[in-house]
């Protein structure tokens, strides 16, 4: 491979035998063009000679004993620099922009290879020859562009025939290994949800209606018809623990029937209330609340 001296050297005398081919052909009678010509002959053939004199003086060996001692130090402080990688990166001084910069320098390539469903499998060439290969779950519409879709769906349907909830089943599929479409790190109820509902099997929320109680407690969807609201989003607030009830044995979230848990709840629904604990049966004050 050639250096940026030998290039340069090579670029210098092609056109010098560029400048004089055109000087040789040039009619002698146009002086004025004939003298041009010769001009910048001349010019290249000094281009040349001090071409030739900087790359003699690179092979001299004054000049590789520098060159070796300024690689030895380049060497050793990329030795150095390494071993501090991970608190470089890691560090709050340096931005995004500098991750970026560092990692183009470390990759040689990054190869892709789509695939046909939800996982691309990527492959990293690091300078040095290293190799490491990742693979990424990626977005998809459906389920049944999921590598594993088919399989998801028969055992979301096993396991609501078994009489699960949307919100166990979710978290069982998680623990299995499946995930969403849209959410590559787990499986959500509304994924299990839609499963359920399209092959045609109801879920416990429908169910929970016929289920028996005393008429000093409201089931879920008997306290959203009180308060004129979506049962879904006393399970939302269940789920994300503004809500906080203790089922009842059958499964069913169970609320006392008194006008202080409703208004409680009413408030929990109109942000009057950032957090609202039910899960005391007979507390001295139903609807604990918390700021």
């Amino acid at each position: 491979m050639q250096s940026g001296a030998e290039q340069q050297l090579e670029r210098r005398r092609y056109e010098a035998a560029l400048a004089e081919r055109q000087f040789h052909r040039v009619d002698p009678d146009n002086r004025l063009v004939a003298a041009e010509l010769e001009c910048r002959w001349e010019v290249a053939l000094k281009e040349v000679r001090v071409a030739e004199e900087a790359l003699a003086r690179l092979k001299s060996p004054q000049a590789i004993a520098q060159i070796t001692v300024g690689n030895k130090v380049l060497n050793d402080k990329v030795v150095r620099l390494s071993g501090r990688l991970p608190e470089i990166w890691t560090d709050p001084g340096t931005t995004d922009a500098k991750r970026k910069a560092l990692l183009r320098c470390l990759i040689d390539k990054v190869i892709l290879d789509r695939g046909e469903h939800d996982v691309v499998r990527m492959r990293i060439v690091w300078r040095g020859g290293a190799v490491t290969d990742i693979e990424v779950k990626m977005r998809v519409n459906s389920v049944a562009d999921l590598t594993q879709g088919a399989e998801m769906r028969e055992r979301v349907l096993e396991l609501a025939r078994a009489k699960m909830h949307d919100d166990e089943i979710a978290a069982k599929l998680t623990s299995e290994g499946h995930r969403s479409p849209n959410c590559p790190e787990k499986v959500l109820p509304i994924t299990v949800q839609r499963i359920r509902l399209h092959a045609g099997l109801k879920g416990l929320t429908e169910q929970r209606t016929r289920w028996r109680h005393s008429t000093d407690l409201l089931s879920a969807q008997q306290l959203a018809g009180v308060l004129n609201i979506p049962v879904n989003w006393l399970y939302v607030q269940i789920r994300q623990g503004r809500l906080l009830i203790d089922r009842h044995p059958s499964g069913a979230h169970l609320f006392s029937n008194t006008s202080r848990v409703i208004e409680a709840v009413r408030k929990l629904r109109n942000h009057e209330l950032d957090q609202l604990d039910l899960r005391i049966t007979e507390p001295h004050e139903e609807g604990h609340q918390h700021a």
